[in-house]
């Protein structure tokens, strides 16, 4: 029986777009974006770094805008965002921080354009009760021609 998936994903430049969508194409999973308030960052990239480390320093995560989804509802949750400072982006941590008293399983998916630092491990702490399973990173413009690895990690979780 096939797995009922949800992926959900952050992109600020697309690059983890682009990932969610080929993860789509080979789970048949529902997709859907996190979104935050138009100016909660920067257009630049080295100012959104910034930004995001001051989030952090003070624990105000960004709010999330839109509906959000029934965790329960699916048997597999795949998380996606950027790397930013060789972390999860913001967003995919203030997804984490509403859900973490959930007891679904999840995988992340990433993007970074150089390394991804720590990503997973933080992603795992962030977690909470949910159960997490190994994540996929890529260079962000590297999905496109990534489908036989995607197709690998998706058919291993």
């Amino acid at each position: 029986m096939a797995q009922k998936t949800l992926i959900v994903y952050y992109s600020k430049t697309g690059g983890t777009e682009r990932l969610a969508q080929e993860i789509q194409t080979v789970s048949n999973g529902a997709l859907q974006r996190l979104e935050v308030p138009a100016g909660t960052f920067s257009a630049d990239m080295f100012a959104t770094s910034d930004e995001a480390k001051q989030q952090l320093a003070s624990g105000q995560l960004p709010k999330l805008v839109g509906t959000q989804p029934d965790l329960a509802a699916y048997d597999l949750i795949l998380v996606g965002g950027p790397v930013w400072n060789g972390a999860p982006s913001t967003p995919v941590l203030a997804f984490l921080q509403a859900h973490q008293n959930s007891t679904v399983t999840i995988a992340p998916f990433y993007t970074d354009a150089g390394t991804p630092g720590a990503y997973e491990a933080d992603f795992a702490k962030a977690a909470g009760q949910m159960t997490v399973k190994a994540g996929l990173g890529m260079a962000a413009g590297e999905a496109a021609h990534a489908q036989q690895r995607i197709a690998d990690w998706y058919n291993g979780l």
